[in-house]
């Protein structure tokens, strides 16, 4: 959303019961499997609420319960560089965003693909009185803007097919994701935010894409030229994290 408030960090991150669900629900993704009561230590929540999260997830398909705890849902699971966990993904791209926000002079995201959302994991915001923001934990469709679109465009085919099943002009979308694989990058305007203009590019690894990282500006600051420079900065800051992750193993 577009903001000309500067709101602290607390406030911005407010602690909503979707946000503290979806914490859960990321928890058990970045570990594979874990069980309630390391959950609840972990996340620092009674585990009568984890219980109940956990619960919800369950019933819903997004996690199962095994002997030893509980993990994705199969619908869920997470393919192509989730050896990389959310935890480490912010630590390595956190100096990339901010570059970004210095060098574009506009707010910087990664996001992961969660099932069939795209979901902001970390953003650093841009100094401008009016500027978009992105809070950490919201979900969005994988047809809506530029990094969820990555995020499509490089997910497995069946993800693809359950998306484009219900989008009304799937030929459309599907050239459009053919074009953003071969530019290695996606481009929207007013598609993420009503007035704004987001690019985004994957970061990728052997085993397939880890996240996507944007950035996001109001329409009238982002001029030719600035979409231009964002483009490089993009691609540059993808491969940096990309070089960071290099060593990493989860």
């Amino acid at each position: 959303m577009l903001t000309a408030r500067d709101r602290p960090p607390e406030e911005a991150a407010e602690d909503t019961s979707f946000a503290r669900g979806l914490r859960v629900f990321l928890t058990i993704a970045d570990r594979g499997e874990i069980r309630a009561d390391e959950l609840a230590t972990l996340l620092e929540t009674p585990l009568s609420t984890v219980y109940r999260y956990l619960r919800t997830l369950t019933e819903f398909g997004f996690v199962e319960r095994m002997e030893g705890g509980y993990k994705l849902g199969p619908r869920l699971h997470l393919t192509g560089g989730t050896t990389v966990s959310s935890e480490e993904l912010i630590r390595h791209a956190d100096p990339v965003l901010r570059m970004l926000v210095d060098e574009a002079g506009e707010t910087a995201v990664i996001a992961r693909r969660v099932g069939l959302s795209s979901v902001c994991l970390h953003e650093v915001q841009s100094g401008h009185a009016l500027r978009v923001t992105c809070e950490p934990g919201s979900a969005t469709p994988l047809v809506s803007g530029a990094i969820a679109k990555v995020l499509l465009a490089y997910a497995p085919a069946e993800i693809q097919d359950e998306v484009l099943a219900e989008v009304a002009n799937a030929k459309a979308l599907r050239r459009e994701l053919a074009t953003v694989l071969e530019d290695g990058i996606a481009r929207s305007e007013g598609e993420l935010f009503s007035g704004t203009v987001d690019m985004a590019v994957p970061i990728l690894r052997d085993d397939g894409i880890v996240a996507a990282i944007g950035v996001v500006a109001p329409a009238e600051r982002a001029t030719l030229p600035w979409r231009a420079r964002a483009s490089r900065l993009l691609a540059d800051g993808a491969a940096a994290i990309t070089e960071s992750l290099r060593d990493y193993i989860g």
